[in-house]
């Protein structure tokens, strides 16, 4: 399956308690692989403040300053961490909690180590 017939999927199983809308605006930046009614249905559905890049549509002049943080690269970069453990990529474990355990586990020792380098231990 592609990402953007996941998303509404993806959307319902967030762990994290979203705040009310009264208390926060929640926004969803998203590519272009998600300009397609699949995506827009699933932001509206899950009431987010969807930022979704069109197809066709320009990049911004480079020239120009950003008015916002760029958040998205958070994901790839952790994703790059994970991939510097073998078992993970390779999954020798053959039963999912073991797995996920690992998963944990590896989380957990990139995070300490993130937070001893920003000092925080």
């Amino acid at each position: 399956m592609v990402d953007a017939q996941l998303l509404a999927l993806t959307l319902e199983h967030v762990v994290i308690e979203r705040p009310s809308k009264e208390q926060q605006e929640q926004h969803l930046s998203l590519d272009k692989g998600y300009d397609n009614p699949t995506g827009h249905k699933a932001v509206q559905d899950y009431a987010y403040i969807g930022h979704i890049r069109r197809i066709g549509e320009e990049k911004l002049d480079p020239n120009k300053q950003k008015t916002y943080p760029a958040r998205r690269w958070v994901v790839e970069r952790t994703f790059a961490w994970f991939r510097r453990c073998r078992a993970i990529i390779i999954r020798y474990d053959h039963k999912a909690q073991n797995y996920l355990a690992l998963l944990i586990l590896a989380s957990t020792l990139l995070w300490y180590r993130r937070a001893v380098k920003l000092g925080a231990f």
